[in-house]
């Protein structure tokens, strides 16, 4: 029993050595943490609607590009997280992950970039998912998009830092490369992001999509 025991410890000690197997064990345990909360959604055919109009119009606002940085480092688009965002205040933060995991499958599938699968699980899936964080402040719609997008550059930054490192230019560290390269696609969306939420008539759409639900039950 005592070997078994220092086996395990000497597992975890390992895992926590290396940055790349810390990363995989985080990963999969957010993954499988959503998806038993993905599981226990209630999914009727008006927010499945609704959530296919949001994925896409994001897909076509990604598209759509503002500023694009040199040596494929990334883009600023037009809000795509938008539609993202509207979903998880009008339904809530477990909806709106659902949607923006969504979105990260899409954007995998429209432009796959893959160095190795936990790069993709930091790059696609997760960051898009963390925009749903934002329902949890229905309220304060503008710190549930900084907090969402925040969260999303976290989760880009580590890949960056892990997966990335190797494209830095010389004097850079990986971790610098990493903090500029993606705070200033994360950080310029985000500005984008936030101007058009600030225009929005958010409270409005919100009651009247609340409204028609209502009805529709």
């Amino acid at each position: 029993m005592n070997n078994f025991i220092n086996t395990i410890k000497e597992s975890f000690i390992e895992i926590f050595k290396s940055p790349l197997s810390l990363a995989t064990l985080i990963g999969i345990i957010i993954l499988i943490l959503a998806l038993i909360k993905f599981k226990r959604i209630k999914l009727d055919a008006k927010i499945m609607s609704r959530i296919g109009i949001a994925l896409a119009l994001a897909t076509i606002l990604h598209l759509i590009k503002i500023v694009d940085l040199p040596n494929g480092a990334g883009s600023i688009n037009l809000g795509s997280m938008v539609p993202i965002l509207i979903i998880s205040f009008i339904y809530g933060p477990e909806i709106g992950m659902l949607a923006g995991f969504l979105f990260g499958v899409i954007y995998l599938i429209l432009s796959p970039y893959i160095l190795h699968p936990i790069q993709v699980l930091f790059d696609y899936p997760l960051p898009f998912m963390a925009i749903g964080l934002a329902g949890y402040f229905k309220n304060k719609k503008l710190i549930g998009t900084f907090i969402g997008m925040f969260v999303r550059f976290i989760f880009h930054f580590i890949s960056g830092v892990l997966f990335f490192g190797q494209f830095a230019p010389d004097g850079w560290s990986p971790t610098l490369y990493s903090l500029i390269v993606n705070g200033s696609v994360v950080g310029g969306n985000l500005i984008v992001v936030l101007v058009i939420i600030a225009l929005l008539p958010l409270n409005r759409i919100i009651e009247k999509s609340s409204s028609l639900h209502s009805k529709q039950l």
